[in-house]
């Protein structure tokens, strides 16, 4: 199990979200710049005080690379405290450094939150065999090395709690984005072939007319005209709300009160709505998935039950569900039953999403049927 974590921690990828250099990193990189300066000056206990003083103001730079080059940084930084603490090991010395070079612990945080797996794996290294030898000069007794390890590891742990919460927060957003343009494609999907079945349904029918009453098969135009323009403005509505940062206009959505703009009775097949008397306020996503379901199960009647002659769309309320039943007398398609489309997935998973059942196949009595049952109330 350790060489799978270690396995897995040596592939993952440097982190996506680092941002850009902004002013805040030079005000810190000049903060620490002057109090390194200052304690090299003021203090008096500076083991080789111009050395120190230069290396503690030098390395505070570094930190502006320190998301972009974690590993890199934190090199140059451990690797000059290896090379101190060689030297004061050498020279018979105490340690050498200032106390503002506590800075380095950013390197640390900065390798776990900003790195890569193997960036990390490295960098840690080089980490503990800097801490290690820069202990040896001022070696008291465990509890300063447990002490100064533990300082090292809640600085990578930080890193590491931080990159969590962003890897999550970046994940949790990432599927946001999914569901909702799987609900987008669904609903243009709908409005799109629910006008484009009408448009097929009219174009036939102007046809069938155009020789004996030439006047209808004008007003048969105008009505196809009058459904292109409708499908056009849906689309255009839908891209905008796919375009990233394009301004989207919500208009509301359709509900079972709608569904009486679906019933005609001057063509074949007539369509015919019945709806209950008293209706209760119901949920707005039930509502609207009610007639979404109503308008896909009627396109598919159009464009796949042939010689029909009639469809019903029947919508019964009671003991906290709602009913929705979708029938036409027409012959069935093979294809239909074969093969259903993204219509059919479009209105299970709506339906499922709701807690609801669906049920879509021939009817005993001949002609296709669709059968959704919802709850009026949706948990939270």
């Amino acid at each position: 199990m350790i060489t799978n974590a270690l396995s897995s921690l040596w592939a993952e990828p440097r982190a996506t979200d680092a941002p850009e250099r902004v002013a805040r990193d030079w005000v810190l990189v000049g903060v620490l710049m002057v109090t390194a300066l200052l304690e090299g000056i003021l203090r008096d206990d500076v083991a080789w005080r111009p050395l120190a003083t230069i290396v503690a103001v030098g390395l505070a730079p570094v930190l502006l690379w320190r998301r972009t080059h974690p590993l890199a940084c934190v090199v140059v930084a451990f690797g000059t405290a290896m090379a101190l603490g060689l030297a004061s090991l050498l020279g018979g010395a105490p340690s050498v450094g200032l106390d503002t070079m506590i800075y380095v612990l950013v390197f640390v945080y900065a390798l776990v939150r900003w790195g890569s797996g193997r960036e990390i794996v490295i960098g840690l290294a080089v980490v503990a065999v800097a801490a290690g030898i820069g202990m040896v000069p001022d070696y008291i007794g465990p509890t300063e090395i447990f002490g100064g390890f533990a300082i090292l590891t809640t600085a990578a742990a930080g890193g590491a709690a931080f990159r969590y919460r962003a890897e999550s927060w970046r994940r949790a957003l990432d599927q946001s984005r999914s569901q909702e343009r799987v609900g987008l494609a669904r609903e243009l999907h709908d409005i799109v072939a629910h006008h484009v079945s009408a448009i097929a349904v009219q174009a036939q029918a102007g046809r069938a007319i155009a020789g004996q009453r030439p006047e209808a098969a004008l007003e048969t135009l105008a009505a196809i005209e009058g459904e292109a323009s409708r499908t056009l403005a849906e689309m255009r509505a839908m891209v905008r709300v796919l375009r990233d940062g394009a301004p989207a206009e919500y208009a509301p959505q359709p509900g079972v009160a709608d569904l009486v703009f679906l019933a005609r009775r001057a063509q074949v097949p007539v369509v015919d709505v019945e709806l209950p008397d008293d209706l209760d306020e119901l949920p707005p996503q039930v509502d609207a998935a009610v007639y979404r379901l109503a308008q896909e199960a009627l396109t598919n009647a159009l464009r796949h039950a042939r010689n029909a002659s009639r469809v019903e769309i029947r919508v019964v309320e009671g003991e906290g569900r709602l009913r929705l039943r979708v029938t036409d007398d027409g012959q069935i398609d093979p294809a239909r039953s074969v093969n259903h489309g993204f219509g059919l997935l479009g209105m299970t998973e709506r339906v499922q999403l709701l807690g609801g059942t669906l049920r879509a196949g021939p009817a005993p009595e001949g002609g296709w049927t669709v059968d959704a049952e919802l709850p009026t109330k949706v948990r939270r």
